[in-house]
């Protein structure tokens, strides 16, 4: 318990308040709906369909006033920077923006259901109170006049004419259409496979909100003034306004190519620059180019190190955007000029903190070393500056790939930091392990006629490549040997099974003990 209070303990406190604001509002408008004296007549006509309809709206209001805050990625990168004097813990909750803004929008989907449900039986139980099937008093206040004078007295709030001819009904239609969309277009298989379809899709937002301001606006805001759904939302609709208008003025800024290179295993590297750029270690950047598609924002981790003077992506072919902006780099002319590139960043990620940390575990799988290529990179710097505030005293570094050729575009760079690490006698400060996790057995014989080698054959590196995927445990437990008393930061950039089996480990070997060795766990999330 006390490890997992270490690695988890103040996320849970965040979502155990998250709920409890959730579940509050519900039973406080359900009651009020339920048991308010004010509300007698209308559930003469409508029985509890009335308190399950606005009890849910109330949780929705809470709900969407926070859909928009975590996807504000300039506001977070204000507020990580922010939290500089608040301790690790802190920031860390703002690496997990992505997956609180998930639950909220599981809540928001969850209370729509209910909301909507209450409100088709309160079209039937209105129109079974008209022909008089619950009775003669239920009957003779289904047939008062939505006048203004009558709705102050609470007697008859639903509409007379049939639920998809009114503003609400029909903007209630659009709004869960539109919620269903986004919902179904954000399933991992569809967001991995068809990323264009998740990105238009979710753009479905705007239609989401602007409905749901009218559809509150003319739906029984009289009920309770604090049911009004734009005194919610306006705050957050602003901040992202200025969101998108700061992403506008960046993408108006010009961006030119340093370097274009085509790496094996079809990785295509940009060397861009940008008047006015500053980055930090493992920062990411979106990259927009027009030719291609106008609204298209793509996540890429830079590999630069921020003592360089450009910024670079390393762009491996996994979609159709990424296909045909290879595509059309290849077909470029000798020294001709990349296609127009927006850039959009950079922004904070969980990397930012390796270098608070005293000893760092960084694992990579495929493409997911180019974080920590920007962190070896501007380590090289930081050693032959001789920089003094460099506090990190050790580096593990873990790299997963299924093909050999893919390790080719990193090995120079690992070459350049074994040789500096021999020459200033600190061969113990990084150590690193690369694994091959799929092969052939033509490729094993042949490793096994050159094991003697004092060179890899895959990398020319000193140290060897291993076959298979790493024991965890083994590693977590020599890290812990090597380092009994040290913060331990696990960085990790790659799939989520990957993740789960990390963060297990980091419970399992952190020590309650504060004067023994601590894991925490970190992932990138895009």
């Amino acid at each position: 318990m006390g490890n997992w209070i270490i690695n988890h303990g103040l996320s849970a406190f965040i979502l155990v308040v998250w709920m409890g604001i959730n579940i509050f509002l519900f039973v406080y408008y359900y009651l009020f709906y339920d048991q308010g004296p004010q509300f007698e007549y209308t559930r003469e006509l409508l029985g509890s369909a009335l308190p399950w309809a606005r009890a849910p709206a109330a949780v929705l209001n809470f709900n969407c006033m926070l859909i928009l805050l975590p996807v504000c990625r300039n506001l977070l990168s204000l507020l990580r920077g922010s939290f500089i004097c608040c301790g690790r813990t802190m920031r860390k909750q703002l690496d997990k923006n992505l997956t609180f803004h998930k639950l909220v929008a599981y809540m928001i989907a969850l209370m729509t259901a209910v909301h909507t449900v209450a409100h088709l039986l309160n079209a039937e139980w209105y129109t079974n109170s008209f022909q008089g099937q619950y009775g003669p008093l239920a009957g003779n206040l289904s047939m008062l006049d939505d006048s203004s004078e009558l709705k102050t007295t609470y007697l008859n709030p639903t509409p007379t004419l049939l639920v998809f001819t009114t503003i609400a009904g029909l903007t209630g239609v659009v709004i869960t259409l539109a919620l269903i969309l986004m919902i179904t277009s954000s399933m991992e298989v569809i967001r991995r496979s068809y990323y264009e379809v998740f990105w238009y899709t979710h753009h479905l937002f705007i239609i989401f909100f602007a409905g749901l301001v009218f559809h509150v606006l003319t739906d029984f805001i009289w009920l309770n003034p604090l049911l009004q759904t734009w005194m919610w939302v306006i705050g957050p609709m602003i901040i992202y306004l200025c969101e998108r208008l700061l992403r506008f003025i960046r993408y108006m800024q010009p961006v030119s190519y340093r370097k274009i290179v085509i790496r094996p295993s079809k990785v295509l590297e940009l060397q861009l620059v940008k008047p006015g750029f500053k980055m930090a270690v493992g920062q990411y950047v979106f990259l927009n180019c027009p030719a291609i598609s106008q609204l298209e924002w793509h996540p890429f981790t830079m590999t630069s190190a921020p003592e360089e003077d450009f910024f670079s992506v390393h762009i491996r072919s996994v979609g159709d955007w990424t296909e045909d902006l290879i595509k059309m780099v290849e077909n470029l002319p000798e020294g001709g000029q990349g296609p127009k590139m927006a850039v959009d960043g950079p922004f904070g990620t969980a990397s930012e903190d390796v270098f608070d940390y005293e000893v760092s575990m960084l694992v990579g799988a495929g493409i997911g070393v180019t974080p920590f290529a920007s962190i070896l990179k501007s380590i090289w710097y930081k050693f032959k500056d001789s920089d003094p505030k460099l506090r990190t005293k050790r580096i593990y570094f873990y790299w997963l790939c299924r093909e050999t050729y893919a390790f080719e575009w990193f090995a120079d760079l690992l070459q350049v930091l074994e040789k500096e690490m021999e020459e200033r006698g600190m061969r113990d400060f990084l150590t690193y392990k690369l694994y091959l996790t799929g092969w052939d057995q033509s490729h094993v014989n042949h490793a096994m006629v050159h094991f003697d080698k004092d060179t890899d054959i895959n990398t020319g590196l000193k140290q060897k490549t291993s076959y298979g995927r790493p024991n965890w445990d083994k590693e977590f437990e020599q890290v812990r040997q090597e380092n009994p008393s040290s913060v331990v930061g696990t960085f990790l950039c790659g799939p989520q099974a990957l993740a789960k089996d990390l963060e297990k480990k980091c419970v399992k070997y952190s020590e309650v003990d504060p004067r023994k060795t601590k894991f925490y766990f970190n992932k990138e999330n895009f």
